[in-house]
């Protein structure tokens, strides 16, 4: 075990985990430009969100025991192998001229579902592979750095390749980092906790276990009450943002990658900022404060209409979101025994995103069906939104961002999600 607990295993899976993000915003980017061009709705970008968190919520409902019983290893494997056989299905579509937007509700369905198992795996794994004092460092690192770092490359990459070789190129270069990443959980030792999970007991007992947990420490359900109620508003304003961006770009895909670009480079100056600073010693604060400050930056970009206040917006926006992820799975990893991690930790990816798709699904509706057709209404707020496409989705972005803060602030006056980490001690 404490051979097992040094950083050489997690850098090595976390440098097969970027490069396959990158070609996967890579993926993303470029469909996004597909889907907009064939469309020019903001509703179909976001149901592609839609359909890819969906499964990730249901299969939360029983992927902690599978987690917590099978090898870890090959979940992880898994993962990454089914995401390149459906990038090979949507290569194949598009080069006989037959892909469709249903058929990126499908593809991403099916990458959702798997890549949750992989996602569980890994981060359950942590507490095995990285030492204590460097749990802040690792999540930031897994959760920040790698994204945020495929922010700043993927979107410029994804845009010229597919101006200059269309989708194709894109997806060839996703399959190959896919590959990469599987060949980088082969060569190392994931190691295994004991199994806790009693055969015999009902299905029901080892599904409900996780949920039966959180609900006996109502610190961690306050925690999870307002994470739920973070993610809904949030994805309200997330779904749409996108199509908000080329909407009032002129239909520009620089634009765009340039926001995404500086959102990004938010993202890794941030996380090596936590990574170097450790956190706040009281997590709940920094998890609290870190999704002010983000909320607050998010919604700077629904009031500017200028392409690069939008990027410094999106830069501090990314660059305290490190704040929160970091804190939060450092609470969950030092509070929860490695052994019923993955039950627990897919009980709370349940109460925290159940809303999530909801969140998802009424914000494109939202978008094309009234904020945008009924701007003349809000008049009062010409000055600030205009009134030219994309005026409304910016209303509406603005509008449930400024929420989140409300949100964040109604549940800091709660004593027992406040003073958490007084109220339940360390475990690991």
């Amino acid at each position: 075990m404490n051979k097992a607990k040094n950083l050489n295993t997690f850098l090595i899976l976390w440098i097969g985990i970027t490069l396959s993000t990158i070609g996967s915003q890579m993926t993303n980017f470029a469909v996004t430009l597909w889907a907009w061009e064939a469309t020019e709705k903001a509703t179909p970008l976001a149901l592609i969100l839609f359909f890819t968190q969906t499964p990730r919520i249901i299969a939360s409902l029983f992927a902690g025991v599978i987690v917590d019983s099978w090898n870890r290893k090959y979940l992880m494997m898994l993962g990454d192998s089914v995401s390149a056989i459906s990038t090979v299905i949507i290569l194949g579509l598009f080069l006989t001229n037959n892909l469709q937007i249903w058929h990126l509700y499908l593809t991403g369905a099916i990458n959702g579902l798997f890549s949750y198992f992989q996602d569980l795996a890994f981060s359950t794994s942590m507490t095995m592979i990285v030492p204590k004092e460097h749990y802040t460092r690792a999540t930031v690192m897994e959760d920040y750095l790698t994204y945020s770092g495929g922010e700043i490359l993927a979107p410029f990459l994804a845009t010229f390749i597919y101006y200059q070789f269309n989708l194709k190129g894109v997806l060839i270069i996703d399959l190959l980092t896919f590959l990469c990443a599987i060949f980088t959980v082969i060569i190392v030792k994931v190691p295994q906790p004991q199994a806790t999970v009693n055969h015999r007991e009902s299905i029901y007992n080892k599904l409900t276990f996780g949920f039966r947990y959180i609900f006996s420490h109502p610190s961690l359900l306050s925690l999870l009450l307002f994470l739920l109620s973070a993610n809904f508003v949030s994805n309200i304003a997330w779904g749409i943002f996108p199509a908000m961006i080329l909407a009032r770009s002129n239909n520009s895909g620089e634009i765009l990658a340039y926001v995404q670009g500086a959102m990004g480079l938010g993202g890794v100056i941030g996380g090596i900022a936590f990574t170097f600073w450790g956190g706040f010693k009281n997590r709940v604060n920094g998890l609290l404060l870190g999704n002010i400050l983000t909320e607050f930056s998010s919604c700077l970009i629904g009031l500017f209409k200028i392409p690069y206040l939008w990027m410094l917006s999106g830069f501090f926006m990314s660059f305290f979101a490190p704040l929160i992820g970091s804190s939060n799975q450092s609470i969950w990893l030092s509070k929860i025994d490695p052994s019923i991690q993955g039950r627990v930790f897919a009980s709370r990816y349940f109460i925290a995103q159940v809303m999530s798709p909801l969140g998802l699904l009424i914000s494109g509706f939202l978008a094309d069906n009234f904020f945008e057709k009924n701007i003349s209404y809000f008049s009062f707020l010409n000055p600030i939104f205009g009134n030219e496409e994309g005026a409304g989705m910016a209303l509406q972005y603005a509008l449930f961002s400024a929420c989140g803060i409300i949100i964040t602030l109604f549940f800091y006056r709660l004593s027992r999600l406040r003073n958490l980490e007084k109220i339940l001690p360390d475990r690991y």
